[in-house]
């Protein structure tokens, strides 16, 4: 007698960070990226990169709430993690106020634009986006966190993009969080269409952190 074997549900996070494992490594690498996590970057250069994520936060969270009815997105969208608002406060805070004068450059807008075109339709490619935002800021952002007090020494109210004050455990969160991805990817008819969105959401992040770096160089030649 045969024994069928069991097949494991797919997993479109699983296969999201198989396919972007080394793009992942070049993102680290790259950049503003490469200098925060050494702890060399400035003041300034964080402040470019985050005016330039704030476009894409800003997308994602208007693509995800007018899919909060979906069967396919409205789980994700019920957890309204609100990046958006958290990183406005940030900004202000680091501006002294207002932080209009701080350029957005072609690279953020692309990711932006980006983003929003993924919301088209069912916006089933936002799972892509979700993943590789929100996911990155419950794993990595913690680390980041970290090496942005000590320096440039970004002051806690600097930092709140980081902080997810309603969830007292960021590990649950954080694999909740996961669980609800693959859920919406399994009802998700393109999946591997997801899963090359991942590897675009990669190359336009490293783009951006590339585009900073250049950025700020240039102001220190000047």
């Amino acid at each position: 007698m045969t024994t069928p074997h069991s097949t494991a549900p797919a997993s479109v996070v699983t296969d999201q960070y198989l396919s972007t494992k080394t793009q992942h490594t070049e993102a680290e690498r790259s950049g503003i990226i490469r200098d925060l996590l050494r702890g060399e970057a400035n003041r300034d250069g964080y402040i470019l990169l985050q005016r330039n994520l704030l476009p894409a936060y800003q997308a994602l969270e208007a693509g995800l709430d007018a899919h909060r009815d979906s069967p396919l997105l409205g789980a994700l969208a019920a957890y309204r993690l609100d990046r958006t608002t958290a990183l406005k406060a940030d900004l202000a805070a680091l501006c002294g106020g207002d932080f209009a004068q701080v350029p957005v450059l072609a690279e953020g807008s692309a990711y932006a634009r980006r983003i929003a075109d993924a919301a088209a339709g069912n916006g089933e490619l936002l799972i892509a986006h979700a993943y590789t935002r929100y996911l990155g800021d419950l794993s990595g952002g913690q680390i980041l966190k970290k090496l942005l007090a000590r320096k440039p020494g970004l002051a806690p109210n600097e930092l709140t993009f980081y902080d997810f004050p309603a969830h007292a455990d960021l590990a649950a969160l954080k694999n909740d969080y996961r669980n609800a991805l693959d859920d919406a990817g399994r009802r998700a008819t393109q999946k591997q269409a997801i899963v090359d969105e991942g590897s675009v959401a990669f190359q336009l992040n490293t783009d951006i952190s590339w585009a900073v770096q250049k950025a700020i160089d240039g102001e220190r030649v000047a």
